[in-house]
């Protein structure tokens, strides 16, 4: 059982899709990505990366007028775009989002894993999406090889992320009461915890010029890489407990 809460994946929006795939590849070494044929019928193309047992995806519009479109346009390029939480209790997790006023623009519901796309609107910096997986080490998103099963992988994963937002108090306490968290304070930054995932979510205001949105993805691993910047997020790369400097 999923002791709380953890941000599963987190995915970017690129008007190319195989140079960011390419970027990724470069920076982290990671192995070939899952591209999911079913995106499709969204008007997109996508890759999934695993890293650890979390993801990066990236997506990519292949038709006129998409909501991925539509978001690349309003931030004016290449963007994190969305939180994908992987949520113990689906009943508790979506009658918690109704009681909240939270418009759902998208779901779906399969025996192994579910979706639940939160509108952008109701909470703001990204779209928040709301997942529950079962086993709960198995994330049918990223392929075949995450169905029914978890593959061997290396220690590590996303351990965080950075979203600038118009109103980092208000936008905080909206996503903690989607995910039936509490914000802190940490340094003077709102801050939600995800505490047994041992992950956190920072809210700081809007400095890019570029509007609300993910700006950083924080990762751990074996072997730290460079701190980079790809498709307009910076990714900071600490290493695991136990691993290298």
């Amino acid at each position: 059982m999923l002791a709380g809460p953890r941000l599963r994946q987190v995915a970017l929006v690129a008007a190319d899709c195989e140079a960011t795939v390419a970027q990724l590849r470069e920076a982290f070494g990671w192995a070939e990505p899952y591209q999911d044929p079913g995106i499709g019928h969204f008007g997109l193309t996508n890759a999934v990366f695993a890293a650890g047992d979390t993801f990066v995806e990236v997506v990519s519009p292949v038709e006129p007028v998409t909501t991925a479109g539509r978001y690349l346009e309003r931030r004016g390029g290449d963007s994190g775009y969305m939180a994908i939480f992987q949520m113990p209790d689906l009943a508790e997790t979506r009658r918690r989002v109704a009681e909240a006023g939270v418009r759902v623009v998208w779901q779906a519901d399969h025996e192994d894993i579910a979706g639940t796309h939160l509108h952008p609107k109701d909470v703001p910096g990204a779209i928040v999406s709301l997942d529950w997986a079962d086993p709960p080490e198995t994330w049918r998103w990223a392929g075949p090889a995450w169905t029914g099963q978890a593959p061997a992988h290396p220690p590590g994963g996303v351990s965080g992320l950075t979203i600038e937002v118009d109103d980092p108090a208000a936008a905080a306490a909206r996503w903690a009461a989607v995910l039936g968290l509490t914000v802190t304070d940490v340094d003077g930054t709102a801050t939600i915890e995800l505490g047994r995932a041992r992950q956190e979510l920072r809210f700081v205001p809007v400095a890019s010029g570029r509007g609300e949105g993910i700006t950083e993805v924080r990762l751990t691993a074996e072997r730290p890489a460079p701190t980079v910047q790809i498709a307009g997020v910076s990714f900071v790369s600490t290493a695991t407990a136990g691993g290298e400097a």
